[in-house]
C-alpha cells in the first residue's frame, strides 16, 4: 500500500493540530488507496458508518466539532515503535510522563499526559472501552496495548467528560484496532544502538478470518516484546553525576569509605580517612549504575470475535491478557544515615576513630568541654565486649556506608493484566441502533526487590564485638566492618543483610453500558438530527500489600518510603445524552451548520452528584473552509490513591536549604525556625544539603477530598481550498482550566510558604516541614525524617491554553508520490496555583522553564514534519522533531511577590522570563537561581531527524529500514539535581531528550 492518503471533503473536520505526523486524520472513515488515482478516490466511495472519537453516534455524514487526531498504521510502522508510549509522547503538546526513560520513579507502567495537566486528567480507552488500570492511581498502563493490532490511536483533547465519564479533562486517547481482519500477519522489528547495547525485539503474529457464510469474524493475536537496558555509564555525558549547583562532579553523602554523624554532638557529617574521622571529601558516584532505558520483557495475548446472529442482533467478545516484566536498576544499597547503636569495642572501630568519638562536645553552647566519655572509660569501653559488664558503652553513630560489594539494586515489577468484554447490539428502527456490553478486567503488579539489606539486620550486625560472631547469632549474623575501604564487605555479609522484600498492587474494574445510538429520522434541514442515549455503571476496587519488611518504615535500606496496606473502592452510575444537529445542509448561504450537544449525570459513592456538559458546532460557509468549536464543563472525581493512600515519606529533588551552613547562627529568627523544625541544637551550624540533591518528602490520599471541576473550549478552522488538490489545514486554538483541582504543592512553594512568606517559628507552614532529630538534615531516616509535607488538598488551580497547527499535502509527481505533513504546539502558558485562596501562593508558569517545581519540561513551541517520496516498491521517509529551547525556572521558590519589580511580570504576576536568570544584576531576584551553575540554566532548541525506508518487496512482504536520530543528537547536560527526580535524571531530562543515541531499527512483516 502506498503511503498517499486523500480525505473526502465533506468528512474533515476531526482533525487536530495536536494530530501526529502523517496523516492527520478526519472522520474516522479511511480506506486504502492502493492502484487508485491521487484525489478520485475518496470524493466517490461510499460513505460508511462511522463513530469519531468524542462522540457515541454512528452517521455516515456528521462531522465532529472537537479536535481529532490520528496516528495511523503506517505511520506507526514509520516510526519503529516498540510500545505505544513512544509514539505517543513524541507528540507536539504532550508532555513525557512515566515512560521507558524513567529509571527511579517508574512502578513497572507507562502512562500519557495531555496538555501537561496530569496524566489522572486523560482516559485511555481501547476500542471506546475504558481499560482496567495500573493500580490505585486509576491510570492505564498503555504498555499493554498491542501495537501490532492497532488501526490507529485517536487522541481528542479540551475535555470529552460528557461523552465518556469523568478523567477525560484534558481529552481521550482511544487506541482503535483492526475489524473484521482476514489472513496472517507476521511481523518483527529489531533494534540495537550504534554502541551496541539497549537492544529492544518486537515480534507478533496476528490471524484472522471469517466464518458461517462470512456472518461472523475472529482474530487472534499473540505479540512478545524484550527490550534490554541502557546504563548511564556507558555514554560520556552520563558517567559522572554532576551537581546542578557547582557544576563539578558530585554524588551521594552514602559513600565509601563511610560518613559518621555522631548523635547528641555538634561534630556534623565527618567521613573516615584511614584512622581518622575528617570533613567530608568524597561523594559516590551513583551514575554508572543507573539507566536510561529500562528493561521489558512482555507477553501478549489479544482475540475478538462478532457474530451476526440474525439481521436484527449481533454479539461480540474481546479479550486481553498481558504479562509484563519492567525492571528499573539503581546504585547499590547503603545505609543511608541510620543511626545505629555501635560499641564502642566493635572489632572493626579503629582507635583513633574512637578517640574522635569520644572525645566530642555534646553541645556548642556550652563553656568547656563536655565530652561524651572520659579517656579512662572510652580505653576501658574499647576491651569491654561483654553486654552485661560495667565498662561496656554504645554510642550513637548516622552512617553513611555504599554497599558497592553488593551490586545494583534491582527492581523487578511483574504486571499481569486481564480484561473481557461481551455484548450485544442490533437494529432497533430503521434509524436506531441499540448495543449493551459488560466488561470485567483485574490487573496485578508485583514488585520483587533485591540488593538492599534491612536496617534490623545491619543493627544487628554492627552490634558485634567480635569478628567471628554477632552478640545475637540469630538468623545467621554475620558482623559487618563499616569503618573498613571498598572491599571490606564479604559476601555472608551480603547474604545476612539481604533477604528480598516484595509488594504488590492491584485493581479490578467492573463495567456495564448500554446505549441506543443513531437518528431520528427527521432533522431541522435535510440531514436528520443524530442522537445518543445511555447509562453506565462502573465499578472500581484497588488495593496494595507488602510484605513486613516493606511496611516497616526505615526498615528496607534504600527504600525511601514504606509501602503500607491500603485499599478502597467506589462505583459511578451514569446516565448520558447527545445531540448533533444539522441545521443548515447545502444550502445557498452555507454547506453545513452543526450543533452539538451532550450532557452527563454521574453519581459517585465517594463525592456525589456530578454534572457534565458541552456544547459546540461547525459551520462551513463556503466549500474547504470549515469553523469549528465548543465549550465544555467536564468533572473529575479523586480516585483511589487520591483518597485512601496512607500517608508515606519518600525522596524528591531539591538543592538548597536555608538552615544549612552557618546562616542561622548568625540569624536568631533562622535559627528559632530550624529549631522548631525539629532540628536538635547541637546540630545549628552542621546542617548539610543532600550531596545528592535530595530531600524527604510526606505525600498521602485525603478521604475529605471533592471532585474538581474543569471549563474547556477550543476553536479553530478545517481548510481544504478546492484550488489545491489534497491540500489540508487545521488550526485549532484550546482552553483548559481545572479549579478546586486536586494537587499537592510543589516543593519550591512548600520552602517558601514557610522561608520566604511569613518566616516565623510560630508560622505553621514552617513547623510543617520536621527535620532529622539527629543530624537537622532534611533527608535522613524516613522513619524519623518526614521532611517536606505534599498535602493532597482542593485548593489547587491549574490552566493552559495554546494553538495546534497541522498541515497535510500530497501529490503525484510523476516519478513518484509525495507526501508533506506538519503537525505543530505553540503552548501559550500553563500554570499551577497551589492555593487558589491564598494571595501569597505563586500562580506559577512552567512553559518553556524546569525546576524542581516543574516535572517534565514542556516546550512552548514543538513540530514533527514528515517527508515521504513513494516510488513503485519504494517508500523513503524522512521525518524532522523541533523541541524549542527551555530555561531554568526564574523563581525556583520564592512565593512572595511583594518586594518585586511589578514593571518585571505579566498581568498575572509571574515573572517575565530575562537573559540573567534572575541573578544578582536583576532586582528581585531569587537568590535560589543564582546558585545554579550558569551553562545549566538553559537548554537549546533541539532538532531531530529519523530516516525511514519501506521496500515492498513482494506482494506480501515488506523490509522496513531505519535510522532514528539520524546524527546522532546529544542531550543537554544540566546535572541531575535541577528538576523533579523522576525526569532529572543521568544529568539530562531523558524523557524529553534523547540519551540514548542513534538507533538503527528493522522491520520484516509478511502477510498473506
Amino acid at each position: 500500500m502506498k503511503l498517499h492518503t486523500y480525505f473526502k471533503a465533506s468528512t474533515a473536520p476531526a482533525v487536530l493540530g495536536l494530530a501526529l505526523i502523517g496523516t492527520p486524520a478526519f472522520a474516522q472513515d479511511a480506506t486504502e488507496d492502493a492502484g487508485i488515482e491521487p484525489g478520485a478516490a475518496q470524493r466517490t466511495a461510499p460513505a460508511e458508518a462511522i463513530v469519531v472519537t468524542g462522540s457515541r453516534i454512528q452517521n455516515p455524514n456528521l462531522d465532529n466539532a472537537s479536535p481529532v487526531s490520528v496516528v495511523n498504521e503506517e505511520e506507526l510502522q514509520l516510526q519503529q515503535v516498540i510500545t505505544p508510549e513512544e509514539s505517543l509522547r513524541q507528540i507536539p503538546g504532550v508532555v513525557p510522563s512515566i515512560g521507558s526513560n524513567v529509571n527511579n520513579g517508574n512502578g513497572g507502567a507507562t502512562y500519557i499526559n495531555l496538555r501537561g495537566l496530569g496524566e489522572q486528567r486523560n482516559l485511555v480507552l481501547l476500542n471506546g472501552t475504558r481499560v482496567v488500570p495500573q493500580g490505585l492511581n486509576g491510570l492505564t498502563n498503555i504498555d499493554v496495548i498491542p501495537v501490532a493490532l492497532l488501526e490507529r490511536m485517536d487522541v481528542l483533547t479540551g475535555g470529552a467528560g460528557a461523552v465518556y465519564g469523568a478523567d477525560a479533562i484534558s481529552g481521550v486517547v482511544n487506541f482503535v484496532t483492526k475489524k473484521d481482519f482476514e489472513g496472517v500477519d507476521l511481523s518483527a522489528t529489531n533494534q540495537i544502538t550504534e554502541e551496541g547495547d539497549g537492544y529492544a525485539l518486537r515480534a507478533d503474529l496476528v490471524v484472522g478470518g471469517n466464518f458461517a457464510d462470512n456472518r461472523g469474524n475472529a482474530v487472534f493475536a499473540v505479540g512478545y516484546t524484550d527490550r534490554d537496558a541502557v546504563y548511564q555509564g556507558d555514554r560520556d555525558y552520563g558517567v559522572d553525576n554532576i551537581s546542578s549547583y557547582s557544576g563539578n562532579p558530585g554524588g551521594s553523602g552514602t559513600t565509601v569509605p563511610s560518613t559518621i554523624a555522631v548523635a547528641g554532638t555538634t561534630s556534623g557529617t565527618l567521613q573516615i580517612d584511614g584512622d581518622s574521622l575528617v570533613p567530608f571529601y568524597q561523594a559516590f558516584n551513583f551514575n554508572p549504575y543507573n539507566i536510561y532505558q529500562t528493561p521489558l520483557k512482555q507477553y501478549r495475548l489479544y482475540g475478538a470475535a462478532n457474530f451476526e446472529v440474525s439481521e436484527a442482533l449481533e454479539v461480540f467478545a474481546d479479550g486481553l491478557f498481558v504479562q509484563s516484566t519492567t525492571s528499573t536498576i539503581i546504585a547499590p544499597s547503603g545505609s543511608f544515615g541510620a543511626t545505629l547503636d555501635t560499641p564502642l569495642s566493635n572489632p572493626y572501630l579503629t582507635d583513633g576513630i574512637r578517640n574522635q568519638i569520644c572525645g566530642f562536645d555534646t553541645d556548642a553552647d556550652t563553656a568547656g568541654v563536655q565530652r561524651l566519655f572520659s579517656q579512662a572509660e572510652c580505653d576501658a569501653a574499647a576491651l569491654a565486649t561483654d553486654p552485661e559488664s560495667d565498662d561496656y558503652r554504645t554510642v550513637g553513630l548516622s552512617y553513611g556506608r555504599r554497599f558497592v560489594e553488593f551490586g545494583p539494586r534491582l527492581s523487578e515489577y511483574r504486571t499481569r493484566l486481564f480484561q473481557v468484554k461481551a455484548g450485544a447490539r442490533g437494529g432497533l428502527t430503521t434509524n436506531l441502533d441499540w448495543e449493551v456490553f459488560g466488561a470485567y478486567g483485574e490487573s496485578e503488579n508485583v514488585q520483587r526487590q533485591s540488593g538492599n539489606g534491612t536496617r534490623s539486620r545491619l543493627q544487628q550486625a554492627v552490634l558485634a564485638t567480635s569478628t567471628e560472631e554477632c552478640l545475637d547469632t540469630s538468623n545467621g549474623c554475620v558482623p559487618i566492618n563499616l569503618f573498613g575501604p571498598l572491599g571490606s564487605l564479604t559476601s555472608g555479609v551480603q547474604q545476612f543483610l539481604d533477604v528480598g522484600n516484595s509488594s504488590t498492587v492491584g485493581s479490578e474494574l467492573s463495567q456495564v453500558q448500554g446505549a441506543i445510538s443513531g437518528d431520528l429520522g427527521f432533522g431541522i434541514g435535510a440531514e436528520p438530527i443524530g442522537i445518543a442515549i445511555g447509562a453506565e455503571y462502573r465499578d472500581y476496587y484497588a488495593f496494595s500489600r507488602s510484605d513486613l519488611l516493606s511496611q516497616t518504615p526505615s526498615e528496607v535500606l534504600g527504600n525511601g518510603a514504606a509501602a503500607p496496606d491500603t485499599d478502597g473502592s467506589y462505583d459511578v452510575k451514569e446516565i448520558f445524552g447527545e445531540l448533533i444537529i444539522p441545521v443548515v445542509s447545502n444550502a445557498v448561504w452555507a454547506d453545513e451548520l452543526t450543533l452539538e450537544l451532550a450532557g452527563r449525570v454521574s453519581d459517585y459513592s465517594s463525592t456525589g452528584t456530578e454534572y457534565t456538559w458541552k456544547a459546540g458546532g461547525s459551520f462551513t460557509p463556503l466549500p474547504g473552509f470549515q469553523i469549528r468549536g465548543g465549550y465544555q464543563v467536564v468533572t473529575r472525581a479523586p480516585n483511589i490513591a487520591e483518597l485512601f493512600d496512607v500517608p508515606t515519606t519518600g525522596l524528591d529533588n531539591f538543592g538548597s536549604d536555608p538552615c544549612a551552613g552557618s546562616a542561622p547562627v548568625n540569624d536568631a529568627n533562622l535559627r528559632a525556625i530550624c529549631l522548631a523544625q525539629g532540628a536538635p541544637a547541637t546540630s545549628i551550624g552542621s546542617i548539610q544539603v543532600d550531596p545528592a540533591g535530595q530531600v524527604n518528602v510526606t505525600t498521602g490520599g485525603n478521604p475529605n477530598l471533592d471532585a474538581e471541576t474543569a471549563n474547556t473550549w477550543t476553536a479553530g478552522f478545517v481548510i481544504q481550498p478546492i484550488f489545491v488538490p489534497n491540500f489540508t489545514m487545521t488550526i485549532d486554538y484550546y482552553n483548559i482550566e481545572v479549579n478546586d483541582a486536586i494537587t499537592t504543592p510543589t516543593i519550591g512553594d512548600v520552602f517558601a510558604a514557610c522561608f520566604a512568606n511569613n518566616p516565623s517559628p510560630d508560622n505553621p507552614d514552617c513547623t510543617a516541614i520536621r527535620r532529622n532529630p539527629v543530624t537537622g538534615n532534611l533527608y535522613g531516616e524516613v522513619a524519623t525524617t518526614p521532611g517536606l509535607p505534599l498535602n493532597l488538598t482542593n485548593q489547587g488551580r491549574l490552566f493552559t491554553d495554546g494553538i495546534d497547527l497541522a498541515l497535510d499535502w500530497g501529490t503525484d509527481l510523476g516519478f513518484a508520490g509525495l507526501d508533506l505533513s506538519f503537525n505543530g504546539n505553540w503552548t501559550n502558558r500553563k500554570r499551577f496555583k497551589a492555593n487558589q485562596d491564598s494571595a501569597s501562593s505563586v500562580n506559577r508558569e512552567c512553559v518553556g522553564y524546569y525546576s524542581i517545581n516543574c516535572d517534565s519540561i514542556q516546550p512552548e513551541f514543538s513540530f514533527s514534519q514528515r517527508t515521504t517520496l513513494s516510488f513503485d516498491d519504494l517508500d523513503l521517509s524522512l521525518r524532522w522533531r523541533f523541541i524549542n529551547a527551555v530555561e531554568f525556572e526564574p523563581r525556583q521558590f520564592q512565593s512572595d511577590l511583594a518586594d518585586a519589580d511589578a514593571a518585571n511580570r505579566d498581568d498575572d504576576g509571574i515573572l517575565l522570563p530575562v537573559e540573567d536568570q534572575g541573578c544578582p544584576d536583576y532586582e528581585g531576584a531569587d537568590p535560589g537561581a543564582c546558585v545554579v551553575e550558569p551553562g545549566f540554566r538553559s537548554i537549546s532548541a533541539k532538532h531531530y531527524f529519523d530516516l525511514t525506508a519501506v521496500w515492498h518487496a513482494a506482494e506480501n512482504f515488506t523490509f522496513t529500514a531505519a535510522v532514528l536520530n539520524l546524527f546522532d543528537k546529544e542531550p543537554k547536560i544540566v546535572g541531575s539535581s535541577i528538576g523533579a527526580t523522576a525526569y532529572n535524571s543521568g544529568n539530562t531530562y531523558p524523557s524529553t531528550y534523547d540519551a540514548v543515541g542513534r538507533r538503527f531499527s528493522v522491520t520484516a512483516r509478511l502477510n498473506f
